[in-house]
């Protein structure tokens, strides 16, 4: 309903290939149109200019003048990719012999290296089914034989049956390994937090581009939680268009039931720099789980002491992005406009580590490359025993947070550089780590989120007194009800309100939320939804 139309995408199309490019190719989803071509035939096409340069020892190339687009793509085009690769994300793991040393003890605990089978005992997460209906994406790159053999290993070494594993190349394939210890974390503890059990695991090898990777996790939505373990400053994402493209994609994920679970970052609460603004994309978007880090405090290995923020975990506000109808009516941001980050942390600090196996050899590794795959794997678990029909977590987890303070382990102690953490939600570790068996039951039924609430009352709210249907031009600021006339551009359009489908006539749309250019039969605006079912609709039908 809100994707480009077939004739947009195949406008683009059009127009790539009239100006030369090969291999000339439309998404599923319509989001993305791709091709090959020259440096000169893109700028060309874009009217810009691509120059080379040297960045800190590494050649890279990028346009220097804005992108542009013909007239008759006014409108479709949101942003164009691949005029320059300087943007290149990170990964967010730590080595433990590359880590300050953190203190060993407090009066809860010490702080220990773990197998990855010891966090589900650890977050009370054990006691649940495993992930047997559930399958988990990564999003990587690179050759992955390796990655496979050590999970393969690990496997073998807790006594778990190998869970099915494929590898999806997107954009080509690879020509060299790398990350081999980041997709090691990423699987291994996946695994782990699931309960040994999946009933698929899916590497999706970003051979080109994330962008490109995103969009065919949620073309195939085979996945039900996505796992990131990288990013980069927001800033760069936002200037090069990707987080405008990313972030649409993320939105259609959430609307088919996936989760992306992404890591908030290593560089505490700077990582755009000590002197800049603005956190780790993609973590920032509204439409993922930004899963922050802690240093974790056990004893016995496997009995839970205590947390405290991790000092180089990724939080503060982002710069870039508003911040999403949940957390502003959860109230934690204070004055705030945009997105914080974290929405909830896990174990990060490398010293508080999993025992990773990395090219047949034990690692000891942590960073929220760590803490995101924990999260991705109790979601699976979460997921899969309720048949994979839970929306996307976080408005329910925001909404949860005050009422159920037992599922959530509230960190107080500890900070990431400018932020420090706090009782209740906090820009260290968000709401805090969670009990993963008391949050299940927290969030089991829960529905997307939505405004005004889910479950309205039968009769419509009270609204002022209804007219019998006018006449005019159309007017943003006005109200409008079933038989309402209006004209716009010489057109005329009557307005039907339509409550759990059936047509109601007391109920009255603010002309803002209802264009007649845009909201018809086919598009029309909806409230929210009811078991899926939206329950309050309205359009304008051309006469």
């Amino acid at each position: 309903m809100h994707a480009p139309s077939d004739a947009q995408a195949q406008a683009v199309a059009a127009y790539l290939t009239s100006a030369g490019f090969r291999n000339v190719t439309i998404a599923p989803n319509n989001l993305l149109v791709s091709g090959d071509g020259t440096s000169a035939l893109a700028a060309a096409a874009f009217n810009t200019e691509i120059h080379n340069f040297n960045v800190d020892g590494a050649q890279v190339f990028a346009n220097v003048k804005p992108a542009q687009v013909p007239s008759q793509l006014d409108g479709i085009v949101l942003s164009v990719h691949g005029l320059n690769n300087a943007v290149v994300p990170h990964t967010m793991l730590v080595h433990a012999s590359k880590q300050a040393a953190t203190p060993v003890n407090n009066s809860t605990g010490s702080v220990q290296s773990h197998q990855p089978t010891d966090f589900p005992i650890l977050y009370d997460a054990s006691s649940l089914p495993p992930a047997a209906n559930a399958t988990v994406g990564i999003i990587s790159w690179g050759v992955l034989t390796q990655v496979q053999a050590d999970l393969a290993q690990f496997e073998a070494s807790a006594g778990i049956t190998p869970v099915p594993v494929t590898v999806v190349n997107v954009g080509g394939q690879p020509t060299s390994a790398n990350g081999i210890d980041e997709w090691d974390l990423d699987s291994q503890d996946i695994v782990a937090a699931a309960g040994g059990k999946l009933k698929g695991l899916i590497f999706y090898a970003a051979n080109t581009s994330l962008t490109e990777a995103y969009n065919k996790v949620v073309t195939d939505h085979q996945a039900n939680v996505i796992n990131v373990s990288l990013g980069g400053c927001e800033l760069d994402y936002k200037q090069s268009g990707e987080e405008a493209t990313d972030d649409q994609i993320f939105e259609a994920a959430v609307a088919q039931k996936q989760t992306f679970s992404v890591s908030s970052g290593d560089s505490g609460s700077a990582e755009c720099g000590k002197t800049a603004v603005g956190q780790s994309y993609p973590a920032v978007s509204p439409y993922v789980m930004s899963i922050g880090g802690t240093t974790l405090y056990t004893t016995n290995k496997t009995t839970y002491g205590s947390e405290i923020a991790w000092s180089a975990g990724g939080g503060g506000p982002s710069a870039t992005e508003p911040a999403p109808s949940w957390q502003t009516g959860a109230g934690v941001l204070g004055t705030s406009k945009f997105r914080g980050v974290p929405d909830i942390a896990f174990d990060a600090d490398p010293a508080s580590g999993a025992l990773v196996i990395v090219n047949g050899v034990s690692n000891q590794i942590g960073g929220t490359s760590l803490s995101a795959p924990l999260f991705a794997g109790f979601w699976a678990r979460i997921q899969s025993m309720n048949s994979n029909g839970l929306a996307f977590p976080d408005p329910a987890v925001y909404a949860a947070a005050a009422k159920n303070g037992t599922a959530f382990h509230d960190i107080t102690a500890g900070s990431n550089g400018s932020y420090s953490a706090a009782t209740g939600w906090d820009y260290t570790t968000g709401w805090g780590s969670l009990d993963i068996t008391k949050i299940a039951a927290v969030v089991t039924g829960t529905t997307p989120p939505v405004t005004p609430p889910v479950t309205p009352p039968v009769t419509p709210p009270v609204t002022p007194p209804v007219t019998p249907p006018s006449t005019g031009s159309f007017s943003g600021a006005a109200l409008y009800h079933t038989g309402s006339v209006v004209t716009e551009n010489g057109h005329s359009y009557v307005m039907t309100v339509e409550y759990k489908g059936a047509v109601v006539n007391n109920y009255l749309i603010h002309g803002s939320q209802c264009d007649p250019a845009t909201c018809t039969s086919r598009t029309p605006y909806m409230t929210s939804y009811s078991a899926g079912v939206p329950w309050l609709i309205s359009y304008w039908t051309q006469q």
